[in-house]
């Protein structure tokens, strides 16, 4: 079974958004999980947030941003094409039932993840303070949806080209700092911002949730390629997260790991390989 490509947006120069149509995903699809597809059969198997999802129309959006031999790949797609396979959703969806006040917080492609948790909170009643930082404002996504989906919405850029200057722990902390309340901060985004806005909030002693995305392979916690070691134990982001509690992640150990990778995935784009295809 092939599963068909709706539509397909550009967001900025290098993240675009798909919509797939997967009813089963659709059908159960939650906040904070997430889905692994395959683009043909001689791909390889790469996990994405579910951004958004539509049960009535069946189709399933993830917001990719082509860095690597598989999302450069996926870019070259269009609507009508098809991926091979489509597998989700998995995780465990994000505990948001009880919340009344949240700082909901977005980094750069982050935002794609923090949108559908803005969004349920709203749904569920709360007040969303919405904090999301991009390098620069041609690079700025989700705005007109983040805006319908938070009570107050906050856009910083690096260099201050949006009007707005400094990183979303500036402004987080300018928040707290003006007498702020929030229940629970959830922060997701670059591992460096998440870790970055746990210091921040551990002094402030606010309950903080963070989505941790390191390499997934399978899925079901049988690879081991997911682990992550929470309040000195190890755990596996696809099956026990990907939402972890901020302040017990070992920040030094995530990011070790997230860097095992990187000439591997260096060579797989070397000499114009990064195309669909390969092996045929």
């Amino acid at each position: 079974m092939a599963y068909e490509i709706l539509r397909k947006e550009t967001l900025n120069p290098q993240i675009f958004l798909m919509e797939i149509l997967a009813p089963a995903v659709a059908k159960k699809a939650e906040p904070g999980q997430f889905i692994i597809l395959r683009i043909d059969e001689f791909g390889e198997r790469v996990p994405f947030t579910i951004a958004d999802y539509d049960r009535e129309k069946g189709g399933v959006t993830i917001i990719v941003q082509a860095v690597g031999k598989t999302t450069k790949d996926l870019a070259q797609l269009e609507a009508g094409d098809s991926v091979l396979d489509f597998v989700g959703p998995l995780g465990v969806p994000t505990p948001l039932e009880g919340l009344k006040k949240v700082a909901v917080i977005g980094g750069g492609l982050g935002t794609a993840i923090a949108y559908p948790q803005a969004k349920k909170l709203k749904s569920l009643g709360a007040e969303v303070t919405a904090i999301v930082g991009f390098r620069s404002v041609d690079f700025i996504i989700l705005n007109d949806e983040m805006t319908a989906a938070s009570d107050k919405l906050i856009v910083a850029t690096d260099d201050g080209s949006n009007g707005n200057k400094g990183f979303v722990t500036d402004k987080l902390k300018e928040e707290l700092d003006a007498g702020e309340k929030f229940d629970e901060v959830i922060a997701i985004g670059p591992l460096p911002m998440m870790r970055a806005v746990c210091k921040l909030t551990e002094q402030y002693g606010v309950p903080t949730t963070v989505s941790m995305n390191p390499v997934m392979i399978d899925g079901t916690g049988m690879c081991g390629g997911c682990r992550v070691i929470v309040d000195g134990q190890p755990k596996f982001a696809c099956v026990d997260g990907p939402d972890f509690d901020g302040h017990k992640i070992d920040w030094d150990a995530a990011m070790k790991r997230q860097q095992m990778y990187k000439s591997h995935e260096k060579q797989s784009c070397a000499d114009g390989k990064c195309r669909i295809g390969r092996g045929k």
